[in-house]
Order: structure tokens, then sequence, then C-alpha cells
């Protein structure tokens, strides 16, 4: 047998850490460029959806938001569902009706989006993720209030 595998499992946190801070981080420059104009803009027009405008400007508030929360491992599966669930209405409602498949009808980044954003939430946020920072402080200062003081 070889060690290989075993060795894979230790850094499986580690990869999963990097992936999620990846997919975070390129779901923050859909919002970005799409709010701010930056990154080639609003579908590579180099401009910005207009606030207010239903669902463009909603999407990428939710895409920057969530893509934000999902690099920095903050609240990780639950602002990775919000962006799952926007990125799976994003595919129906914009791109479905122009073909069956994701290669045909230009929604290839919805579909991929979708189901990075699904992974994270059942796999959570694997190392480096701000999460496991707050739950350790929390959990010290827990157990500091459960032990009697001692003179």
């Amino acid at each position: 047998m070889s060690a290989l595998p075993a060795r894979l499992d230790q850094a499986r946190p580690y990869a999963l850490g990097l992936f999620r801070i990846v997919i975070g981080l390129l779901f923050l420059c859909h919002g970005a460029a799409s709010l701010f104009g930056v990154l080639g803009g609003a579908q590579g027009s180099g401009g910005t959806v207009p606030v207010g405008a239903w669902p463009g400007w909603y999407a990428a508030v939710i895409q920057l938001v969530t893509g934000l929360l999902v690099m920095i491992g903050l609240g990780t599966r639950s602002a990775a569902f919000l962006a799952s669930g926007s990125m799976a209405y994003a595919y129906f409602s914009a791109h479905q009706a122009d073909g069956l498949f994701p290669i045909q009808n230009s929604g290839e980044a919805s579909v991929l989006f979708c189901w990075t954003m699904l992974l994270l939430v059942f796999t959570g946020p694997g190392a480096f993720a701000l999460d496991a920072l707050f739950a350790k402080a929390l959990g010290r200062n827990r157990d500091a209030e459960r032990e009697p003081a001692t003179a």
C-alpha cells in the first residue's frame, strides 16, 4: 500500500481552503466588474449595471458580498448557499431558453459557480477560514466562563 492517499488526506483541508479562496475571489470579481466597471465591466462592455436594475444589479451585489465572504471564510456555508442559488436562478432565467446545454447557451460560468458553491455548502470552508479563528476564540472564552475562578 502506498502512503500517498494518507498524505493527500492530510492536505485536504488546505486544498479545500485554497479552492474556496480562488472561487470566492473569482465570484467577487464578477460582482465588482458589474457594479464598478472594473476588470472589463458588466458583461465585458466596460460599463456598469444601473443601480437597482433587476436582476443584474442585485445579482452583482450578491456576487460581490458572497464572493468576499466565501473568499475570507466567514459564514462560508450560508454565503455559498446564497451564491449557488443565485447562479441557478441566473442559469434558468438568462441562459436556459437559448439552448439545452451550457455550452450552447453561454451558461457555463453560471453552472460552474452554482455547483462549486454548492460543494462548499457541504464541505465547509477548509483551512485558512476566519470562521475557524472565531470558533477558537469563542471556544476559549466559553471554557474560561465554565471554569471556577481560582484564588
